[in-house]
């Protein structure tokens, strides 16, 4: 690696500045710093849950972040999707999302794609990825990302809210994965969003708010807390819990 490269890796006084304060903490320095700016990551939708992880790494110094979603922004995603305004109606989300975390954090890169995730460009997408944070609100897209990710060993940081309550877990290494924990055929209900079955407008971000702290522990420190525990929260009783969960030996997505 040459020297101007290497320059190009540390944190410039601007930086330093704008970070000052994760840098103070405890157990958290510079050099957990400097991996989130080599971070780079994948979003995988740009909902109530996408806007604000993708916001909160954006501000931590996540150093590239890939954002991929299909969908234009209509005026009912205005109740919890903290990026868009009623001047965005009708743009892509992956778009207008970019350019406000652009806006927010100079010294990141940010792409977006507004292709639907698929088979044909799945690949490509994240088998570069250091970690992908799965924010979408379809089981189609839940299991592909799920199965591309153990093609490839890449960590996944999955997050889903629905109503009240929401869920969060890690599949990283040779832990369980996503399908492990859901098998497909009892979990084939398409139906089951917040288009049909209604969401708070705090039940995503909250849920977002905890994926992209686990995204940073990950990031910065290595740290894997919720690998192969399920995370639960009841935004009713503000109580949550975290189950533990193993292979499921019949896995197609993890079991040779």
């Amino acid at each position: 690696m040459d020297s101007e490269l290497e320059m190009n890796l540390e944190l410039s006084d601007a930086e330093m500045h704008l970070y000052s304060r994760q840098i103070l903490l405890d157990g958290w320095d510079i050099e957990a710093q400097e991996k989130l700016k080599l971070a780079n990551i994948l979003i995988v939708g740009c909902g109530g849950i996408g806007c604000t992880v993708a916001e909160l790494l954006a501000r931590a110094g996540v150093g590239q972040i890939n954002l991929i979603d299909s969908d234009t922004i209509e005026m009912s995603n205005l109740q919890r999707q903290i990026a868009y305004t009623t001047y965005d109606i009708g743009f892509y989300k992956a778009d207008i999302l970019k350019k406000r975390l652009q806006q927010i954090n100079p010294y990141i890169h940010v792409n977006s794609c507004t292709e639907k995730l698929n088979r044909e460009n799945a690949n490509d997408l994240i088998a570069a990825q250091d970690l992908i944070l799965d924010g979408c609100d379809n089981f189609e897209t839940r299991y592909l990302v799920n199965e591309i990710c153990q093609k490839y060993s890449v960590p996944l940081i999955s997050a889903s809210a629905i109503g009240f309550q929401g869920q969060l877990f890690m599949v990283e290494g040779n832990s369980a994965c996503y399908e492990c924990l859901f098998p497909k055929e009892q979990h084939d209900n398409e139906s089951l969003r917040c288009a049909d079955s209604g969401v708070l407008a705090t039940t995503p971000n909250v849920m977002a708010s905890l994926q992209a702290h686990h995204a940073l522990l990950y990031l910065g420190l290595a740290k894997t807390p919720l690998k192969q525990k399920l995370l639960l929260w009841n935004g009713l009783t503000m109580m949550q819990k975290v189950l533990n969960f193993t292979h499921d030996q019949s896995c197609q997505a993890c079991q040779p």
